[in-house]
């Protein structure tokens, strides 16, 4: 067994697995069903992944497979941090080439796509996909289109969660589009976790791109919006814009 996971197991607390275990949905029929928790705190994850940051993919993938979502999590918050050490500037002699950084983001991201299955609950996607993914393909936008839409077009839920959750490094990039096509390619899911994504993007469209294109777009498409993605869309604008696209 790995230090990381007998790290994980002398954290473990029964009375937040019982609370995570309800709020994660894991019961029959529900989206996480039969994932197991362990009760540990996404800021506790956070400290045990900086301290293995140095650890290999094989040791990465063993807690993939682990059948403790917070092992997953630790995977994945451990992913993020090799590929923002590749991000960061680096100086002086021991400096690597961005030709070699990017190879190594290149190898972080096919080994993140191979493992989609196991990224398989939204905080899960949400703590990873716009870090990973989504900064990848905002610096290889070629190959945005054939990645996004791949899995936007998925049968699995949590690929699809992928796809509209990367277009957040966009978005932070001041570029809306991919999020609106990925949005438009999603319209019809029958996912409520789908809808509350696609409206969490379109608001921070509205909060740090630009509001006038959330409005042009909520003006061709509320219409034909689920109503949880359009509620959690307007969610900043002003009462009186909120109650004009409710009511539309």
């Amino acid at each position: 067994m790995s230090k990381v996971i007998n790290e994980l197991l002398k954290l473990k607390n029964k009375d937040k697995s019982k609370i995570l275990t309800r709020f994660f949905k894991t019961g029959k029929g529900e989206y996480g069903e039969g994932d197991v928790f362990l009760g540990i705190t996404v800021p506790v994850s956070r400290s045990i992944a900086k301290k293995y940051t140095h650890i290999d993919f094989k040791e990465i993938q063993e807690l993939l497979n682990n059948k403790y979502h917070e092992a997953r999590l630790v995977a994945l918050l451990i992913l993020v941090q090799k590929y923002q050490k590749l991000t960061a500037p680096k100086q002086g002699l021991g400096a690597s080439s961005p030709r070699s950084d990017l190879g190594e983001k290149s190898k972080i991201v096919k080994f993140y796509l191979k493992n989609t299955k196991y990224i398989n609950n939204w905080d899960l996607v949400d703590l990873s996909a716009h870090y990973i993914l989504g900064d990848y393909l905002y610096k290889n936008k070629n190959l945005a289109r054939t990645v996004l839409a791949r899995l936007a077009k998925s049968k699995n839920l949590w690929e699809r969660r992928i796809a509209i959750i990367s277009t957040f490094a966009f978005i932070y990039k001041k570029e809306a589009d991919w999020t609106f096509k990925i949005t438009d390619m999603l319209m019809k899911d029958k996912h409520d976790l789908i809808h509350k994504a696609c409206g969490w993007m379109l608001r921070e469209v509205g909060k740090r791109v630009d509001e006038k294109e959330l409005l042009s777009y909520l003006d061709q498409n509320s219409n034909k919006m689920p109503r949880t993605m359009l509620r959690y869309a307007i969610e900043r604008l002003p009462e009186t814009k909120r109650l004009y696209y409710l009511n539309k």
